[in-house]
């Protein structure tokens, strides 16, 4: 099972980096999982840092540019050394994930690499080359050692990448693409607090085959509109929101959400509100 190997790979990799000074090996500092859009690379991730107690310094795509010349290279580092503080004051795992990096430092048809990107790049090469020395601006000091600390990519394409970042000195990748008992077992879990056995996710997942994981979690969201629909006429339209949602009386509560009861052939779920 595809799910069996990703969760494999990922506590191996964290393990390894952990005890990387008493391994004669050169160990990368940086993991890839890589696949399909919408695939559940992220959710995966988030189960095992919860199983295995970490706690995450987590960044986006978003934050490798900026106006500001080397500040994204800059803020890397900092998380770096926010996650190596982690370990040091809380005594738990950390490490440093960042989502979707293809979207922020891919090449894409005639897009150009800014100088932001090449100091990220920059900034990730030596991170993985020299993981217990990070500068974020101050002189170097002999006694200033960091915690190593890995990292975890998700992306739809590493081919994008700067090539000497991805290499497999410095990256492990793994391709992620959960089969049919993976995306049941992911969808069973989305459903959970819902109370959705489990027969009736094999039932919508074989009523709507061949879907990206994204497909279900968007499916559940929509099954509150009718109810939702519902409340706003029940309020007297929507002209009185506005007082509901943001200028309500103290003691007015807004309605509670009931789990959803399946029917049919995994078809419909149906979501019904109270006050």
């Amino acid at each position: 099972m595809n799910h069996v190997k990703a969760v494999r790979k990922f506590v191996t990799h964290i393990v390894k980096n952990y005890i990387a000074h008493l391994l004669d090996i050169k160990i990368p500092l940086i993991l890839g999982i890589w696949g399909g859009k919408g695939q559940g690379k992220s959710f995966q991730t988030e189960l095992v840092f919860q199983a295995m107690g970490i706690e995450p310094i987590i960044m986006s795509a978003g934050e490798l540019e900026s106006e500001r010349a080397g500040e994204p290279g800059r803020l890397i580092r900092e998380r770096y050394r926010a996650a190596s503080q982690v370990v040091q004051n809380q005594g738990k795992m950390s490490c440093l994930m960042i989502n979707d990096i293809d979207a922020g430092l891919g090449r894409f048809g005639n897009t150009q690499m800014t100088v932001n990107n090449q100091i990220v790049v920059g900034s990730l090469m030596n991170l993985a080359d020299n993981p217990t020395r990070v500068s974020i601006g101050q002189d170097w000091r002999e006694s200033d050692f960091t915690n190593r600390i890995p990292i975890i990519f998700t992306g739809n394409d590493f081919s994008t990448i700067y090539a000497p970042l991805i290499r497999d000195g410095r990256m492990e990748k793994f391709y992620w693409q959960p089969n049919r008992e993976d995306i049941v077992n992911i969808v069973h879990r989305m459903y959970e607090k819902d109370g959705i056995p489990k027969d009736d996710v094999v039932r919508i997942v074989d009523e709507f085959p061949n879907q990206a994981l994204d497909f279900y979690g968007a499916l559940r969201s929509r099954t509150y509109d009718r109810s939702i629909s519902k409340w706003i006429d029940e309020i007297g339209g929507v002209e009185k929101l506005g007082d509901k949602l943001l200028r309500r009386k103290k003691n007015e509560k807004l309605p509670v959400f009931t789990p959803p009861k399946t029917g049919g052939k995994g078809r419909e779920i149906i979501f019904s509100s109270g006050e």
